[in-house]
């Protein structure tokens, strides 16, 4: 395979891989072995190679991720995907849409790995389900079902009300500034009354072990934290398609910030502070 057909694809071969295990650093290694396997194979009787070459990708992830399930169900904590970075500051291009969402992400780690295969391969890649079934080793009604069901699975995340970019930084912004003042009424109206907090330290570092519900929790977590530690700079960068607030502390990302807003509030807070997932963000 030529070189320039490889660049062609390979965000295509990241973006199936990514969205399937929800972490950079094992998408980035499903991406090198495609490369490596599609180097070495004779690929003249190929017809579509980005199917080709997504096919490989998914199926590659899917070993993966079926591995990986144990060490999954015994994380520390609250499970959130590696923020990736979009947008002017991305390194590589980045193939965006709905899918690779934080939210679409976070419900996804919620389906089985063979769901998460066939909704990717078929929704996201326009994959037949022949193709899909197999990746998955089933037939194509099998991968049909899976996709249904994983489909009404995420529709909830679909059909919610996305804030603009500006209203998102905007309210970042705000909550930022009312956390550093410990301003708790100032906290509590940016706050859905009903809002949900989900922390992800990995066992690395402090972080809540379970989710957290209620404006009053949240605005206390969030003045106490800052007490605790408190970071010295921050910026708003763009992951996964959407603007998130990176906090630092002596030059080092100690967190990533990213919400959902309906009517000016926060519904949904997650808050990314394992350094094993931080750490190919940079730092200050």
């Amino acid at each position: 395979m030529e070189l320039a057909d490889w660049h062609g694809h390979r965000a295509a071969v990241f973006g199936a891989a990514y969205r399937i295990l929800g972490s950079i650093a094992e998408a980035e290694d499903v991406t090198q072995e495609v490369w490596l396997r599609a180097a070495d194979a004779d690929l003249s009787e190929v017809r579509d190679l980005r199917a080709w070459l997504v096919t490989v990708s998914a199926r590659t992830a899917y070993n993966v991720l079926k591995s990986a399930r144990v060490r999954r169900e015994s994380y520390v904590g609250p499970w959130l995907p590696e923020p990736l970075l979009t947008g002017p500051d991305a390194a590589a291009q980045v193939l965006m849409d709905e899918s690779v969402s934080t939210a679409m992400l976070v419900v996804m780690e919620t389906l089985a790995p063979a769901e998460r295969v066939a909704l990717v391969l078929h929704d996201v890649f326009g994959l037949p389900f022949d193709e899909v079934a197999r990746v998955l080793g089933n037939t194509s009604a099998a991968s049909r079902k899976l996709a249904s069901r994983a489909r009404a699975r995420v529709a909830a995340v679909e059909e919610r009300p996305r804030a603009s970019r500006a209203e998102t930084e905007r309210v970042l912004r705000a909550f930022k500034a009312a956390a550093d003042a410990g301003d708790m009424a100032g906290l509590v109206a940016l706050l859905d009354p009903e809002a949900v907090y989900v922390g992800d330290g990995g066992g690395q570092v402090t972080a809540a072990r379970r989710p957290l519900q209620g404006a009053e929790l949240i605005a206390m977590l969030a003045v106490r934290t800052i007490e605790i530690l408190r970071p010295d700079a921050f910026q708003i960068i763009e992951v996964n398609g959407s603007p998130a607030m990176a906090t630092y502390s002596g030059g080092r990302l100690v967190w990533v910030d990213t919400v959902e807003i309906v009517d000016g509030r926060i519904t949904a807070f997650r808050r990314l502070a394992n350094p094993e997932k931080l750490g190919h963000l940079g730092h200050i």
